[in-house]
Parts: structure tokens; sequence; C-alpha cells
């Protein structure tokens, strides 16, 4: 059984994923009809200056549709840094594909972003194990950090699954054959401020139970080193550290609250705020 300080601690990570509070001191970012985006005043009036047809006017940036196309050039003319990654806009996660940007943009432009994280699984006479990566000590965002067995971006043209495909073989050299048993078990989605920006994420989070020989190897020097740990110990490091990146603990406390490792009161509580609206 959890304190009552050890599960205020779990709460104020999740808080700490609702960070933000929308519209904020920020701008909606609109095309036509669709409104995909928001982005600080300043910037939307770098934005305007490009392009006598970008309007702004009642706490919203209007961007000509033509214009949807040439997101990426317009984010690079007022000087936001990329990655070489292109996603998908869309005004809503489902919704349809308004056009790209980049990554590094997305948090400026205030863009979902969505993302795949999978709890890759091995069955033990002790219980369940998860696999636990070490992010690289050179990664630019939480570097160091503990994440999932494979985690990542969905890139343009993809579906969340077929990204967790191709994140499986190029993170921890997963094959396909065994990747594509994973079950889709929860979507989280958050509006968090963040160094980087604004974050409107939503994660698609996987189980996937892997054979007992299986070791994960670093392929894309993302990750430092990969560690099995029973899922009480994974428990600990949540209520007493801060070791895992902030968006790794929803996935994990989702998990071992469907594992039944808390109580029922502290199961109720748990859940009600991680499965917010």
């Amino acid at each position: 059984m959890a304190s009552d300080s050890q599960i205020a601690k779990l709460l104020a990570a999740i808080d700490f994923c609702h960070s933000a509070m929308l519209p904020g001191d920020r701008l909606a970012l609109a095309a036509g009809p669709q409104h995909f985006g928001y982005m600080k005043p300043a910037l939307a009036e770098r934005l305007r200056g490009l392009d006598a047809a970008i309007k702004i006017s009642s706490g919203r940036v209007d961007l000509p549709v033509a214009l949807l196309p040439q997101l990426n050039e317009l984010a690079a003319a007022i000087g936001i840094s990329t990655r070489a990654e292109d996603f998908d806009v869309r005004a809503e996660p489902d919704g349809p594909v308004l056009g790209v940007l980049d990554r590094g943009a997305l948090p400026s432009f205030g863009v979902i972003g969505v993302g795949v994280h999978l709890n890759g699984l091995v069955r033990k006479p002790g219980g369940l194990h998860l696999w636990v990566a070490k992010r690289a000590a050179n990664k630019k965002l939480d570097p160091g950090k503990l994440d999932h067995l494979v985690a990542g971006g969905v890139p343009a043209g993809y579906t969340p699954f077929a990204a967790l495909l191709k994140e499986a073989e190029e993170e921890a050299g997963l094959d396909e054959s065994t990747a594509v048993k994973a079950k889709l078990v929860a979507r989280f989605r958050y509006n968090m401020e963040r160094p980087e920006g604004l974050r409107r994420d939503v994660i698609h989070a996987y189980d996937l139970e892997l054979p007992k020989d299986f070791v994960p190897r670093p392929m894309d020097g993302e990750v430092e080193s990969f560690a099995l740990w029973p899922l009480p110990q994974v428990k600990e490091a949540l209520l007493t550290t801060d070791m895992f990146k902030f968006n790794v603990v929803l996935v994990l406390l989702d998990l071992l609250l469907r594992q039944g490792l808390f109580t029922p009161e502290e199961t109720e509580i748990l859940k009600t705020a991680l499965h917010r609206a």
C-alpha cells in the first residue's frame, strides 16, 4: 500500500502533463474552418510579417488555406529549428491531414503530436517483468531518463501501429513478426508546457508479451542500455523517484493499475486522474 504522500506524488506527475491551460496567453492558429494549433503572440506577429494574407484578430491567427503546404517553409522563415522529421498536421487526432510540419516546430505552432509507447513484457514464474530503456545522455530532450522499450513519434504518412513496428526494429532490434502481436491498451491526451513550447500530445500505448530469451539491443543511438525489471520495482521507482520520462509515467501507471498493483481505493483515485477527459 502506498502512502498518502506517494499517491500525491503520482497525482502531481499526472497534473504535470496537463500543465497547459488553453488558449492561455496563446492565439488560436487556424486555416479556414480548421483550428489546428496555438501560437505565442510574438511568434504570430513574425508569422504575419511573412505574408499580407496572414491575419491576426480576436485572439486568432488565420492562415490562408493555400499556405498549409508551406508550413515548414514558414517555420524556417521565422527562425524555428527543425529536426528533419515531418509529422502530419490535423485539427483533431483522427481528423483529415491538413499538411505536414517538422517535429521540431510542433511545440512552437502548438500542433498535435502523436506518439507510440510499448510495454515490453516478459512473464516469469515470479510475475510480469518490464523492459526498461535508459535514454542516451546526448538526447536533446530528457537525456538519461528511463523510457519504454520502444517509444517514438508517428511520422507523416504513418499510422500509429505502423510507426510502432518501425520504431521496434530501429530502437530495440525487435523484429516485425514479433512486434506485430502488440495490442493497443490505452490512449492518452494532454496539453503540457515544456521548455521547447506547447506539447499537445496523443500517446497510443501498447502491450506486448515477449519471449523469455529476447534481449533488446540499442540500435540507433537513442538508448544507452536496457534492463528487465519486475513490476513491483517499476512501481517503487514511480512512487519514490523521478527517474522515468514524464509521459512514460502515464503509460506505466495504466499498466500497473491494470495488473492490480494498487489497492481498490488507490486504483479509483489514480484511474480517475489518469483517464481524465
